[in-house]
């Protein structure tokens, strides 16, 4: 991608509530274009859901249109087609963060850590995320969890290994921080009911409070992103302006002060109703028939 960044915009002094949905367009196409570090890889069509198996055309179709826009993939499991995404990924020359989806299913884990470590001894795995909020969801005990990560670890010694979770659980779980390699941390100011008048500011402390958690190793944030339909959650509001302000502040601070963030999400997924709400089908950079939300030339 580096053949064709363009020169950081300046945002100082510029007011973005100020803006109209085509002046923000402009500006997240300018973002898009200069390359995200990375993007969650969202790869259910419109009636399928996480029961289905990913297919390899899908799956190709849809790196191929985010392939030119960033330097990373992240996926969630290593099962039902997703290991796929690695291989796909490699073979564009992209970075790939590669998830063991961990729950309370300890026979679907075993599979699970098992496609993981396969992947990463065949050289697919840049960063390998165990789990991913498994925590917060409270399905399993952190002494299991810890255990999970150690097999990996011990198998793969070579490749960085982290936790994915909400950002504040680093900070009341010290066993995990010291398991890690890094830190991968979730920080949504939407989903806190944050006023996209403040969403930046509160990332970035939630990201400072992740840090201060991290023991000086590396934090990333490994999901953040705004919808641009549903209902709002007390000060955050779905909309495509509101989605459109906080990629622009996201990008642009990412590239300011190097963080390393990967959005969520690529498409919208309409399986994500029935765990969010209507607003969960909604966070993608582009929509489920994989048009660009963020602009034209970048469809």
């Amino acid at each position: 991608m580096s053949g064709r960044l363009r020169k950081p915009l300046s945002l100082a002094g510029l007011d973005l509530a100020d803006l109209g949905e085509a002046q923000l367009t402009d500006f997240a196409e300018h973002y898009l274009l200069n390359g995200m570090h990375g993007v969650s890889f969202s790869g259910y069509e419109d009636g399928q859901t996480p029961e289905d198996d990913l297919v390899s055309p899908q799956v190709h179709r849809r790196l191929s249109i985010l392939a030119p826009y960033v330097s990373w993939v992240r996926s969630f499991s290593s099962l039902k087609g997703h290991d796929q995404i690695a291989r796909l990924a490699k073979a564009r020359g992209l970075k790939t963060m590669v998830g063991a989806w961990i729950s309370d299913d300890l026979e679907q884990n075993e599979l699970e850590i098992a496609s993981l470590i396969d992947l990463a001894k065949s050289g697919l795995v840049d960063i390998a995320a165990v789990g991913n909020e498994v925590m917060y969801r409270e399905e399993l005990e952190e002494g299991q969890l810890l255990s999970y990560i150690e097999r990996f670890k011990a198998a793969v010694p070579e490749t960085p290994v982290g936790y994915v979770d909400a950002y504040y659980q680093f900070e009341d779980r010290p066993a995990i921080v010291a398991a890690c390699d890094l830190i991968l941390a979730n920080c949504y100011p939407f989903w806190e009911g944050c006023s996209i008048d403040y969403a930046l500011l509160y990332m970035k402390d939630m990201y400072r409070r992740a840090q201060d958690a991290a023991q000086g190793k590396r934090v990333v944030i490994a999901e953040t992103g705004w919808p641009t339909q549903g209902k709002s959650l007390y000060g955050a509001v779905p909309s495509k302006a509101n989605a459109l302000r906080y990629f622009v502040n996201t990008q642009h601070w990412s590239q300011a002060e190097n963080i390393e963030i990967f959005y969520f999400s690529s498409f919208d997924e309409s399986w994500k109703v029935g765990d969010e709400g209507d607003v969960g089908a909604h966070w993608g950079l582009w929509d489920s028939a994989e048009r660009s939300k963020l602009a034209a030339s970048a469809s």
